[in-house]
């Protein structure tokens, strides 16, 4: 009998095991990789079939059920996502169906909507010439319906429309056997309306090596990782682009990745000058939409796949580049399980397909830039602004002084009279709230003190409670109401500001039209799109925003880029937080002054000589690393080890804390050489409790990233609900 091996899609850990079903005889046509229901349990839920084989009923201890029905009219999974399943399951200490559900178009296995439309063509045997002598001159409805196919070879119900025609016409020609009536799919594109002009583009001389050295490459497929490290405004995106020209006269194809949502839509506007075979998958998409690309890539229609993160799980097969843009974005790592990053599969799928893979950026992480140092990657630099354009100048402001001097604005007087004369001469301003590490911390206005772990020196976090607690060992302290350093009262609790922003450039600027770009003004498809494309149009003067505005942007007519709180990042507990500073400077200033027009950025912050500020100003990214590998390397983060975070959660929280104290001495009799690796904790997440829940958290530092999978393997660490595994955190605590 025929039996099927089937991957319930039930999403909880302990359930990491196929179920066997009978094969219905009407049926039998399925695969390995079909979508199926199945009864499991008292429900009747979907499943991925993982085998089809022979088998006897009755070697069974249970009663097999029967599959009850299948979803799509061909296997949804090809043997390539099937692997790659397989190996992020395994890697990532998830089940199955955790990373199996990736790969579908939405949250749920359901069938896609398809939308279909008539369609009407001329049969091959006739010729139309022919067939229009011999209609009645007088019969103008019909003579008025075959002239239709002098300009098209097939019709829809749309041309129908237009011209009149009724259906009886489209009746009378396909009865007597002249026409042929057929639907065809329709296949949704929300990025169908962005047709830019065609330019000639001057490659640089850096250009072209980088082009050159990554197409031999190709040409060889020798799987090759590149670093594509060049500065804003160098041309990197038209790197990407020749390279795909050349992978695509192999006939193989290209996966483009992108951080965020938001910079799609300029990526998706340069690559198609160039290409017409192009598909944009992001999770603002519909369902019914990603299933229509995901129908054309299976159908080989489509040679550029562009997206953010989710854009890797899609059917595509023959794929001779991987790109991933802005690399060191922290939105490449997925914080629900499976916790994977974008950069760790996308260079695990380029060896499946014996493709290169390019990372590309300003401001690569450490650990990209170190890989690339030392030889695993190939490093291609671009150093210099396309058109040999002049990289912004960068003033930082000391907002200690602007207090000192009676300014209690959100803008420094420096920004204020910049706005001004870029408004004046008619140009665009940016200007970027930095929110991350927001209302985590406290710190003095006046001189710029942060409370901080008298322990340890790491900023204190401030939790509900009202407590001020360390996250790196565990000491507890009570808020102070005035500086002990200064003896100022103008302690803050650092808050957004966004609304204050708006309120205060209204104010100031009132002739002003201003735009705001954060996650509540771009909740909707294609909303990102419509902001940036209406100030690319000059319809507003100055956009302010979060992150989203920093990164990937090239309008000519911005030449004022304003950062408020730039330094605020420092003040997160946590070993990445001077470069999250360098990187947030570095690629916010790289907005200015991309065209003819030089570019003026003014740099607010309360730290103005820490060394991620002063590089981040300088554009001295080799200055940044060598400040700052030194530190990481005395402290064994990485890139001289990887990690993995733990939490543990419970309803009690003493139980909570003993469990994760389990862990840790478990981890030291297994593993006695701290110079290979270490765990720290358990430290409370700095959201302690939460639904209550307490967590605590448990970090491993290691360079045998293979012996902690498997002694987390062996203790049935990832099995367990009150349990999360995050291999390579971007976040700590």
């Amino acid at each position: 009998m025929l039996l099927a091996e089937i991957c319930a899609n039930v999403k909880v850990k302990s359930i990491n095991q196929t179920y066997t079903y009978i094969v219905p005889e009407k049926f039998n046509f399925i695969t390995a990789g079909w979508r199926v229901k199945i009864s499991f349990g008292n429900q009747n839920i979907d499943g991925f079939v993982i085998k089809i084989f022979e088998g006897n009923i009755n070697d069974y201890e249970f009663k097999l059920k029967e599959i009850s029905d299948i979803i799509d009219d061909e296997a949804w999974f090809t043997d390539e996502m099937m692997s790659s399943a397989k190996w992020l399951a395994e890697f990532y200490l998830c089940p199955l169906t955790f990373t199996m559900s990736l790969f579908m178009p939405g949250d749920k296995s359901r069938k896609i909507e398809a939308i279909y439309e008539r369609t009407i063509s001329l049969k091959s045997e006739f010729n139309l010439n022919d067939v229009l002598k011999v209609i009645p001159s007088k019969n103008i409805a019909q003579l008025r319906f075959m002239k239709l196919f002098e300009s098209k070879a097939e019709i829809n119900s749309n041309d129908l429309k237009i011209n009149n025609i009724s259906s009886e016409i489209v009746k009378y020609f396909k009865n007597i056997g002249l026409i042929e009536v057929s639907k065809k799919r329709i296949l949704r594109d929300s990025y169908s309306g962005i047709k830019p002009e065609k330019k000639v583009i001057d490659l640089t001389d850096e250009q072209k090596v980088s082009i050159e050295t990554v197409c031999k490459s190709i040409e060889s497929k020798r799987r090759d990782k590149f670093l594509l490290y060049g500065v804003t405004g160098s041309g990197k995106t038209q790197v990407y682009i020749e390279i795909a020209k050349y992978v695509r006269k192999f006939g193989r194809r290209a996966v483009i990745l992108v951080p965020e949502i938001g910079l799609t839509g300029q990526i998706v506007y340069e690559f198609k000058r160039h290409f017409k075979d192009i598909i944009v998958l992001h999770s603002n998409l519909s369902v019914n939409e990603r299933g229509d690309a995901f129908h054309k890539i299976r159908s080989g229609e489509v040679g550029v796949i562009i997206g953010a993160r989710s854009a890797l799980f899609t059917p595509i097969d023959n794929v001779g580049l991987f790109v991933l843009d802005e690399e060191q974005d922290y939105s490449y790592k997925q914080n629900e399980a499976p916790y994977y990053h974008s950069r760790v599969v996308a260079e695990k799928f380029a060896e499946f397909h014996n493709a290169a893979i390019i990372l590309g950026s300003a401001t690569p992480s450490l650990e990209t830039y170190y890989r690339a140092k030392s030889g695993e990657i190939q490093l291609l630099k671009l150093y210099h602004r396309v058109k040999e354009l002049e990289m912004p100048k960068v003033e930082c402001v000391d907002m200690r002084l602007e207090l000192k001097f009676g300014n209690k604005h959100v803008l420094s007087r420096a920004l204020q009279a910049l706005l001004r004369t870029t408004l004046e001469n008619n140009q665009q301003a940016i200007i970027l709230l930095n929110r991350r590490g927001y209302s985590t911390f406290v710190m003095c206005r006046e001189c710029g003190e942060v409370i901080k772990c008298k322990d340890c020196g790491l900023p204190m976090v401030y939790h509900r409670d009202g407590k001020l607690r360390c996250h790196h060992c565990d000491l507890e302290d009570t808020p102070p109401d005035i500086c002990p350093k200064c003896g100022s009262r103008y302690i803050k609790y650092f808050g957004s500001g966004t609304q204050r922003l708006e309120q205060e450039l209204k104010i100031l600027y009132p002739e002003a039209k201003i735009l705001r770009m954060d996650k509540d003004t771009t909740n909707k498809k294609m909303s990102h799109h419509a902001i940036l494309t209406k100030f690319k149009n000059h319809e507003f003067d100055i956009l302010f925003g979060t992150q989203m505005v920093a990164k990937g942007h090239d309008i000519e007519n911005v030449t004022a880029v304003g950062i408020l709180s730039a330094d605020s990042t420092l003040n997160i507990p946590d070993f990445r937080s001077s470069e999250q500073c360098f990187m947030l400077i570095t690629q916010a200033a790289g907005r200015a002054g991309r065209a003819d027009l030089k570019g003026k950025v003014i740099v607010q912050a309360y730290n103005p000589h820490h060394e991620a500020v002063i590089n981040g100003c300088n554009q001295d990214y080799d200055g940044f690393c060598k400040y700052e590998l030194p530190l990481r390397k005395s402290l064994f983060y990485p890139p001289y080890s990887r990690l993995i975070k733990i939490i543990v959660s419970g309803k009690n929280e003493s139980k909570t804390k003993d469990e994760a104290k389990k862990i840790a001495d478990e981890f030291h009799l297994s593993f006695s050489d701290k110079n290979k690796s270490e765990i720290v904790g358990p430290i409370p997440a700095i959201i302690a409790k939460y639904k209550d829940t307490y967590r605590f958290i448990l970090l491993i530092k290691t360079i045998e990233l293979e012996n902690i999978i498997q002694f987390l393997k062996f203790n049935k660490l990832h099995t367990k609900n009150e349990i999360i595994i995050d291999i390579d955190p971007t976040s700590m605590f």
